[in-house]
């Protein structure tokens, strides 16, 4: 049985734990505190529950696949993983952190993918001694269901990193894609600056958020609004890729707007505060 280790058991790290165990991975989900860790497996769970409620997977389907799941708050339980992927919060400095106690921790030829969606796989495999293993897996929300995985190569990443990378990802269902290194890397400079755009139509009171969702469903036919996807994406998310395009380019195309800059001050954070641009029930 293929193994797989995630490092952060948030919103990312357990959808993508969720998608490996149901491509039939042994999968060990790791972050800094048990209880952090134990959510992370709730989440897993809550899916398997929602998977098998909607007949989509027997009970007895859920139980062995869960059997496979391996929750711990210790860095040395990913020792021995021949792929882990890094999932914690989206945070330059935290992040090669992270890859640095991983370089101490982890067998010489376990490969570091991270699900950064904002910084150069460059940057962040300096903080290694194993540059060439080191390669982007960009996941979406919720990983467990959309289907796109940029695949990031660094400037040291070797053939057969980006390799495995892919065969990862195409084991999981998912279609890669083959990314240069870049800030944002591609469907992110596509889509942010067009979710920003909505929050400044919305600060200036041009429409509402209903309208301005509207719009971009009915006359655009995305299949959700850019208010609501920026609920789901996370304000906070949105706002550190804007200030990370806006530093790398330099473009005032990147500014962000003035309200989001506010509501993630306020805690508004979308989905998982509870409030974002919409309000939402536990």
């Amino acid at each position: 049985m293929k193994q797989l280790g995630v490092l952060g058991a948030g919103t990312m790290g357990a959808g993508i734990a969720y998608a490996a165990l149901q491509a039939g991975y042994r999968v060990t989900l790791v972050d800094r505190t048990p209880e952090l860790a134990d959510r992370g497996g709730e989440t897993v769970r809550s899916l398997y529950a929602a998977t098998v409620a909607r007949g989509r997977a027997t009970q007895a389907d859920a139980d062995r696949a869960l059997a496979e799941l391996t929750l711990s708050a210790e860095l040395t339980s990913l020792a021995t993983v021949p792929v882990l992927i890094e999932a914690v919060f989206e945070d330059a400095s935290i992040k090669r952190a992270t890859l640095h106690d991983l370089d101490a921790v982890c067998g010489p030829e376990t490969i570091f993918a991270s699900n950064t969606s904002t910084f150069p796989i460059t940057e962040l495999a300096s903080a290694t001694v194993r540059a060439d293993r080191v390669v982007g897996l960009h996941f979406f929300n919720p990983p467990y269901i959309m289907k796109l995985v940029e695949v990031i190569r660094g400037f040291h990443t070797s053939d057969a990193t980006l390799a495995k990378a892919k065969q990862l990802a195409l084991d999981l269902s998912k279609t890669p894609i083959v990314v240069q290194d870049s800030p944002c890397f591609v469907a992110n400079r596509l889509l942010v600056p067009m979710l920003n755009e909505a929050v400044f139509l919305l600060g200036e009171g041009v429409a509402s958020r209903e309208e301005i969702d509207i719009a971009a469903k009915l006359g655009l036919a995305h299949p959700m609004g850019p208010l609501e996807l920026s609920d789901l994406v996370g304000l906070d998310v949105l706002l550190n890729i804007l200030e990370a395009l806006q530093e790398r380019f330099g473009d005032p195309k990147y500014r962000p707007a003035p309200l989001l800059r506010k509501m993630v001050s306020a805690g508004l954070l979308g989905r998982k505060s509870g409030r974002g641009f919409y309000e939402y029930s536990q």
